[in-house]
């Protein structure tokens, strides 16, 4: 459904404007008496930027897109009963995993898909980190994951383990949870931002005891990974590795149409990347590039006739 629509329309725009462009050239290349190239370069700087910059908004949906089809991968880590099975039940809405005042309960990695404010979480809650195979699962499972979320037993003061923890979440999208609430605490926001210099992570306060502050984690969850509001029918999404992988090439081949401009290269060289670029977006809609150029060029400027 993708294909057949607003990723297509858009796709099939861009090839357009391109291939319109680059039988300019070739038309002005084989006629030079009667069409200039003079200027031309300013001309096609000016069309090759705009559509780097639609197909910059089509990349950025990619990971957006990933996350409206998979899920988002998503591990919670943190200290032995910290809270993180008592969170996973509340967000799951049933006994998931089970939860105990004993340290130590959750042996294996546990694992529950949840969704919340139209998004799908892959929940991955970790073995224990305090012990050194809990330690490296939570690296390995971080490592790929698009989310982490740090939950922080508020109630006990901060240690070694708490830095190990951290330095999992300094390079990833993460989330961190300061528990137990409604005990006496003895770690604050301040505390734990002193630990992550120059990194702004979203921190709120909860009790997965009594479910406060779930909401302010759905809306933060929602502001991350949502642009905004959602629309199915409206928005513009890449949903495969293959279709990125295209876009990035294409967008490589007009940051080359770019340079050669800017270098003040021949005609030619345009052409050239111009063609890599279309070819590359025509390999998204199963679009060959076959008699295209030549089509465009009789049909546009009279050639031959």
């Amino acid at each position: 459904s993708q294909l057949k629509g607003s990723v297509k329309r858009k796709i099939e725009e861009m090839r357009k404007e391109i291939l319109y462009h680059t039988a300019f050239i070739e038309t002005a290349l084989d006629d030079p008496e009667h069409i200039s190239v003079d200027g031309y370069g300013e001309t096609l700087q000016t069309v090759t930027e705009g559509i780097l910059r639609e197909l910059e908004d089509l990349i950025r949906s990619s990971d957006d897109g990933r996350i409206l089809k998979e899920g988002i991968q998503t591990v919670i880590v943190g200290k032995p009963n910290a809270g993180k099975s008592s969170l996973l039940n509340v967000l799951s809405g049933r006994e998931r995993a089970i939860v105990t005042d004993i340290e130590g309960t959750t042996r294996d990695v546990l694992e529950e898909q949840i969704h919340l404010q139209g998004l799908s979480l892959n929940i991955i809650d970790t073995a224990d980190v305090i012990e050194k195979m809990g330690v490296e699962k939570a690296k390995e499972y971080a490592k790929s994951a698009d989310l982490v979320i740090y939950v922080v037993d508020a109630s006990r003061s901060l240690d070694e383990n708490d830095q190990k923890i951290l330095n999992l979440v300094l390079d990833k999208k993460a989330i961190i949870l300061l528990n137990k609430t409604d005990l006496k605490t003895v770690v604050s926001k301040e505390m734990l931002a002193e630990q992550l210099p120059g990194r702004e992570i979203p921190m709120i306060e909860i009790s997965a005891k009594e479910e406060l502050g779930i909401q302010e984690l759905e809306k933060t969850l929602e502001k991350m990974f949502l642009k905004g509001s959602l629309s199915f029918n409206d928005e513009i999404y890449i949903t495969n590795i293959r279709q990125k992988a295209a876009l990035q090439s294409a967008r490589e081949s007009l940051h080359k149409v770019i340079e050669s401009i800017e270098n003040e290269m021949p005609e030619d060289f345009y052409s050239i990347d111009l063609m890599d670029a279309y070819e590359s977006l025509g390999s998204i809609t199963g679009e060959t590039i076959g008699e295209d150029l030549v089509n465009e060029i009789f049909s546009k400027f009279c050639m031959g006739k």
